[in-house]
Parts: C-alpha cells; sequence; structure tokens
C-alpha cells in the first residue's frame, strides 16, 4: 500500500505546527486549507488526511505514505487523479475513511528532491495577504526583488510556480518546477509561491516553516502597501548577494532555519 494510517509515527512536533499554522489569529488557512508533512526515518512522508482542520488536528489526522510511487505518478503521463486519489486511500478506520490530502504531492515532490540524509517538514497554507497578490496582476513578479532585508534573510529567494488544478495537475507541475530551479541553483526554496492558490514553505524544523510562513505573509502586506502608494522599491539585487555573502548572515539564516 501507498498509504498507511500510523497514528503513532505522527512526531508531536508536526501536530503542534499543523495547530499553529490553523490558528485562525494567523489567518493562514481556515476550515479543512492547508496541510502540513514530515519525513520519517526510513524516508516514508506523514502528511495531513483530507478534509482534516489543520487548528485541530490530532495524531490521528495524518496518513504514512510512500514517497517513490507518488513520484511515479507525477512524472507518468498517462496517470489520473483517480488513480492519485487510490493511491492516497489509507482505508477506513474506526468507521471513519482516511486518505492522504489532495495536494499530497506538493509535500511529495519535496521530499523527493530533497537530501534524503536530513529531517525535513513542509507547511502549505493559503495566507489572505499573499493569497490576494498571488490572484493579482502582478502575481508571477511580485517575489521577483526582495523589500526589505529581514525577508532576504528568512525566505531565501522564492519560486514562483504558475496555478494547476489541485492534485495530479498541479503535481506535475510543480515537481518540474522544483526540479529546474535545483538544477540552476542546486537549492531546495525555502518558500514556493502557487499562483491563485496558496505558499509552500520548507525548513529541516517545524519552527523554521512557521518563520518561513510568518514572513511570506508579512512580506506580502509590505508589497501591498508599496504597490497603494504607486509601486515596490526594490533592494538592489547586487547589494542582496553581498548580504548573503557575508558570515554573520548566513550564521543567523543558519539558526532561523533550524529554529
Amino acid at each position: 500500500m501507498v498509504a498507511v494510517h500510523d497514528p503513532t509515527l505522527v512526531h508531536p512536533d508536526l501536530v503542534r505546527l499543523t495547530n499553529a499554522l490553523g490558528d485562525p489569529a494567523a489567518d493562514l488557512a481556515i476550515l479543512a486549507e492547508g496541510n502540513t508533512s514530515a519525513r520519517l526515518g526510513d524516508g516514508r512522508v506523514v502528511v495531513k488526511a483530507s478534509g482534516s482542520n489543520l487548528a485541530s488536528a490530532t495524531a490521528e489526522d495524518f496518513v504514512v505514505v510512500d514517497v517513490p510511487p507518488l513520484v511515479d505518478l507525477m512524472t507518468d503521463p498517462g496517470s489520473t487523479q483517480e488513480d492519485l486519489t487510490a493511491a492516497l486511500d489509507a482505508g477506513v478506520v474506526a468507521g471513519r475513511h482516511r486518505r492522504g490530502s489532495i495536494e499530497a504531492l506538493v509535500h511529495a515532490a519535496v521530499h523527493a528532491l530533497a537530501p534524503a540524509d536530513r529531517p525535513l517538514y513542509v507547511g502549505h497554507t493559503h495566507p489572505t495577504p499573499v493569497l490576494g497578490l498571488l490572484a493579482s496582476v502582478v502575481a508571477e513578479h511580485a517575489w521577483s526583488e526582495w523589500v526589505y532585508s529581514d525577508e532576504a534573510v528568512v525566505v531565501g529567494r522564492p519560486l514562483y510556480v504558475p496555478y494547476a488544478q489541485p492534485g495530479i495537475d498541479l503535481g506535475r507541475v510543480y515537481y518540474d518546477a522544483l526540479r529546474r530551479r535545483l538544477d540552476d541553483t542546486g537549492e531546495m526554496p525555502q518558500l514556493i509561491l502557487l499562483g491563485n492558490h496558496g505558499i509552500v514553505a520548507v525548513s529541516p524544523t517545524a519552527a523554521g516553516v512557521e518563520a518561513v510562513s510568518a514572513m511570506a505573509v508579512k512580506g506580502a502586506r509590505v508589497r501591498i502597501a508599496a504597490y497603494s502608494v504607486g509601486g515596490v522599491a526594490a533592494l538592489p539585487a547586487a547589494s542582496v548577494e553581498r548580504f548573503f555573502a557575508r558570515a554573520d548572515i548566513a550564521e543567523r539564516r543558519g539558526d532561523l532555519a533550524t529554529g
């Protein structure tokens, strides 16, 4: 089976992260929006189950999935949404059907392409200010430059992925975009922006996912404020590159990445 239900494999840090991202005060997700995941030591991934609320999720609200079969689905042009739905089905547990989130491929792609020898957490949410920009005419270019230095430190170089229907279609577009970025830079982006959809935050720790998510929201609010008074005056690219190269900033980024 590709997916199984085993609450004993769900780390408390993943549950805490999930609840934090679903906190209404954070405005990252409402109802059953959003999903989270964490890598297990054997390479499998724990991902939130479909229909579960982030804010109230417990260890019961996750399934464990094998990543390679999901990558096969994303890379096989003949695979269908029905194939994905079947692969994510963990069966009926205590009278309730358990199935991995429809957006599980967003997580599987990151876990498949990131180095396999380290912990990894992923959080996918739909923050209102960010989604406002991602649904606008400036979506593709809004994050092409940094607007303040702390944003550059926390989120690094974001990746924009154009809209595709959630499920197998998004999985294919998303996987290809991630692979191209890794081929170009050798680095997994910490923030991925999904057109007309939301964000994906990636970090070795749960705290890092929270930090990247929060900074994405602040960055969106800063951009919206700047656009409202005539446009964004971005940081000079050469200055940001020198900023990244500083030893103190590299240390600070490392500290943030590990929580």
